[in-house]
């Protein structure tokens, strides 16, 4: 994914990615204590990056895959349900499916973009129950190329990160500017994972080709992150 296709994807995610924090189950819980009481009550400090990786959640994940033949998507849009084809707004067959929810785009040339997987193995599952979809329809498809382009997620530190000392030391792999954004971005040289990450100490991790990318990225990242904490 180049820089313009990564700086795009921030855009996206950003609305929905932290509106409700995902804990692990195995997270300890803090009960509210009425302020009359005197007793201020801190979030437990995390006991290092295996607790934090066991918290992460993909939100995402995006495959292509090719059929193998041109498609008419006209004829796919009247003989199939749950599809949407407007081509004076996209150059596309919108496809929706329950189980695994996920939607396709699909194109003439016979590629299909799967996107709303919670993992590779769902996108997979996804992207061959469109194929099949479309094989009913009379197209003799081919399941080739299958490849995942992004994954999306998500995990909570839940320490503060002082992000302007951090942008500071580690300015040749961030950029930071809280007037445009609130977080700071840091595009990680190996594995290739863009990570953005917020004074609360939320990371949002994309890019990534796989899930390991994105658990060696955070444990490339923690301890860094861990020397900018805030007392």
């Amino acid at each position: 994914m180049d820089k313009s296709n990564q700086d795009s994807t921030v855009k996206t995610i950003l609305n929905g990615a932290f509106q409700k924090p995902a804990h692990s189950s195995s997270s300890p819980q803090i009960s509210k204590i009425p302020p009359q009481c005197g007793i201020t009550m801190q979030m437990p400090m995390p006991t290092g990056p295996q607790e934090a990786i066991n918290s992460l959640q993909v939100k995402n994940c995006v495959a292509t895959v090719s059929l193998g033949c041109d498609l008419n998507l006209q004829t796919i849009n009247f003989r199939t349900r749950n599809t949407e084809y407007n081509p004076s707004r996209f150059h596309g067959v919108v496809m929706r499916i329950r189980d695994p929810r996920c939607t396709a785009l699909v194109f003439r040339s016979g590629k299909i973009v799967c996107t709303g997987a919670k993992n590779v193995h769902d996108a997979n599952l996804a992207a061959r129950k469109f194929a099949r979809i479309i094989q009913k329809v009379g197209y003799n498809v081919r399941f080739v190329e299958f490849k995942v382009q992004n994954l999306v997620a998500t995990v909570d530190l839940r320490f503060p990160i002082r992000l302007e000392n951090l942008n500071q030391i580690h300015g040749q792999f961030s950029s930071y500017e809280p007037e445009l954004f609130p977080g700071l971005i840091y595009r990680m040289v190996k594995p290739r994972v863009v990570l953005l990450i917020f004074v609360n100490g939320k990371i949002v991790f994309t890019g990534a080709k796989s899930e390991q990318e994105i658990t060696e990225s955070l444990e490339n990242i923690y301890p860094i992150l861990q020397s900018f904490r805030k007392n």
